[in-house]
């Protein structure tokens, strides 16, 4: 997308912004898997230096993903703060996932890849509607407590069946180290 293309060769030593807005196109051209709408904002400050360009991301919007639980749509908001460090080399290659080497011939970045891939990262493998999330972490507070009180282990002893009867000599033995 030429939209997201920033010309790197003629930026001067010094700080540089860079707004982008994100919309049906964007993704369109990215053949998302993940979702299909979404609507986002990208702040990005190159700061461009002698031997590298420290390029600072803030992403704010959101995506319209579907319940993998209810099959119903719904909005995801994503906040990030990325940072990636495109350094000067001799050959161009990805050192780690925050160092990128680029040669100092090239004439521009896409930073529109970045954006995508920040975005997509963003979203959870789990895709839950926020209702189910809620209920979720209801369920995970109440992890650990008793579930079963005196009451209800007696009415279920009295309703269970007689034990057979080896089980009942089983129980006896006591294991000796």
């Amino acid at each position: 997308m030429k939209d997201c293309i920033v010309n790197i060769i003629g930026l001067s030593q010094k700080i540089h912004h860079f707004d982008f807005i994100l919309k049906e196109e964007f993704w369109l051209v990215h053949q998302n898997q993940l979702f299909s709408k979404g609507d986002f904002k990208a702040k990005v400050t190159l700061d461009k230096h002698e031997t590298f360009i420290e390029a600072l991301f803030t992403i704010k919007g959101s995506a319209e993903l579907i319940c993998d639980r209810s099959l119903e749509s719904f909005d995801f908001r994503i906040d990030s703060d990325e940072k990636i460090i495109f350094k000067y080399g001799e050959e161009e290659g990805e050192l780690s996932e925050e160092i990128v080497v680029i040669t100092r011939d090239r004439v521009n970045l896409d930073i529109g890849q970045y954006l995508f891939e920040f975005i997509t990262l963003a979203i959870p493998m789990k895709k839950l509607h926020p209702r189910f999330s809620e209920q979720e972490e209801e369920e995970d507070e109440s992890e650990g407590k008793l579930v079963y009180t005196s009451t209800s282990l007696k009415e279920e002893k009295d309703s269970e069946e007689p034990m057979d009867p080896r089980w009942e000599q089983l129980k006896k033995v006591t294991i000796k180290k």
